[in-house]
């Protein structure tokens, strides 16, 4: 058995000649507009409107939990912020 030679890797798999060659003659044959899909630009909304951004002045004490947190929870410290807010604007 040959070993095929990997020239690069895209999404963690391997990419061989054999690969290129057939994505160039795919792309030759044309896509419709079920395959071109538009990518949305910019972040995702988190609401009905544009989100607004704030700062808030954390001591190192609070700023390590939080980041530690965030880590524990596979989360970002964005994430560990407005959920805590939403918990306490809500009771």
């Amino acid at each position: 058995m040959t070993k095929k030679k990997v020239l690069g890797v895209s999404g963690g798999q391997p990419i061989t000649q054999s690969d290129i060659e057939r994505m160039a003659d795919e792309a030759e044959r044309g896509y419709g507009d079920a395959q071109l899909r538009r990518a949305g630009r910019g972040r995702p909304s988190l609401g009905d409107g544009p989100a607004r951004a704030i700062q808030a002045r954390l001591d190192p004490q609070l700023h390590a939990a939080l980041e530690q947190r965030a880590k524990a929870d596979h989360k970002t410290s964005s994430e560990i912020v407005r959920e805590a807010l939403h918990e306490y604007l809500s009771a």
